[in-house]
């Protein structure tokens, strides 16, 4: 457990040092603001799609360790997947940081499976699903997302989260 809680760290400080896919897409097909009223995280992500593809994605935005972190590994896992793949995949990262996904059954998981321990930060899952929750809101043209179920359309409520 100790090696485990040791690489969910080291992974969040590398991502929160040097995120990947961070800036402005210029000219992206979709885009959307998200924000997590009770942390203050707000962030934005830009999308290309070529045909079902994702051809582009950059986040930016001011937003804890653990946000970063997890909007740097999701464009990171998303870019050149369809969006059908994407969006399974958006749908395990939640059930995962929520506690409803078995990492032992089939997935797509992969390298985000470092984030699985969230799940027992009550106070820190809304900071890791707010990049995921602002690329579903991007992919169906909604202009925000919140982690605030009464305040964002698009969210679906996934357990306290």
């Amino acid at each position: 457990m100790a090696n485990y809680k040791a690489l969910y760290q080291e992974v969040i400080l590398d991502h929160n040092r040097k995120p990947r896919n961070y800036g402005k897409l210029e000219h992206a097909s979709h885009h959307a603001n998200g924000q997590n009223p009770l942390c203050g995280d707000h962030i934005s992500v830009g999308l290309n799609l070529k045909g079902e593809c994702v051809d582009g994605i950059a986040f930016q935005g001011e937003s804890c360790a653990i946000c970063k972190a997890s909007a740097s590994m999701m464009t990171s896992a998303v870019k050149g997947k369809s969006r059908a793949d994407a969006e399974i995949l958006i749908q395990e990262f939640l059930a995962m940081a929520t506690g409803k996904l078995d990492l032992d059954s089939p997935n797509h998981i992969g390298r985000l499976a470092v984030f699985a321990g969230v799940r027992d930060l009550p106070t820190r899952v809304k900071c890791a699903i707010l990049p995921w929750h602002t690329l579903h809101a991007a992919f169906n043209s909604v202009a925000s997302a919140s982690t605030e179920a009464g305040e964002d359309a698009m969210h679906a409520p996934i357990g306290n989260a």
